[in-house]
């Protein structure tokens, strides 16, 4: 199941950064939008593999952003497999070290292991990696299918992340795990 993930108000964080690269996830946070807004996931004749909520939220951020003065691009992931931020093929994420070296500071809009997948590609840079949302937990969801070819998700339930008797943040997980 997938991450169910809220944006993050970054605006403030960026402020003063020349150039600003958002990298998005195409999975969990498409699929937390579709659903916390109540819109399809995919219509493929309208947009193919692309959430219109998501899409509409990378639009305003980068707006936004250029609105401050930085210069902004969108880190683009256009093979299905290449979706999945956390799982990218170690080209995708040399891909990314060598297109985020003209930039200050990277968005990730995803979960915590998008962030670290981030930060591992661009370590030797001087890169910025700045979290782009908030991970409440796993959610359960039902896909619902119409004509002609959308698909919509109905939300079941977000599973906060249980560590024993303790309900913990995914990032704190994250953090907490000894590097190799």
């Amino acid at each position: 199941m997938p991450f169910y993930v809220k944006e993050s108000d970054v605006i403030p964080e960026l402020a003063g950064f020349k150039s600003v690269l958002i990298v998005p996830c195409r999975f969990c946070p498409a699929a937390s939008m579709a659903v916390s807004r109540n819109e399809p996931y995919i219509e493929f004749f309208r947009r193919f593999l692309k959430t219109a909520s998501y899409e509409r939220f990378i639009k305003t951020l980068k707006f936004n952003l250029e609105k401050q003065g930085a210069k902004t691009d969108v880190f683009k992931s256009n093979v299905l497999h290449q979706f999945v931020l956390c799982a990218w093929t170690a080209k995708k994420r040399k891909k990314l070290l060598e297109y985020a070296k003209q930039y200050e500071a990277l968005v990730v809009l995803g979960c915590e292991a998008a962030v670290q997948t981030v930060q591992d590609s661009v370590k030797s840079t001087s890169c910025q990696v700045i979290h782009g949302m908030k991970t409440e937990g796993l959610m359960s969801f039902k896909p619902k299918f119409h004509l002609p070819c959308t698909i919509s998700l109905e939300l079941d339930s977000v599973t906060p992340i249980q560590w024993g008797n303790e309900t913990i943040s995914p990032h704190e997980i994250a953090n907490n795990i000894p590097s190799t």
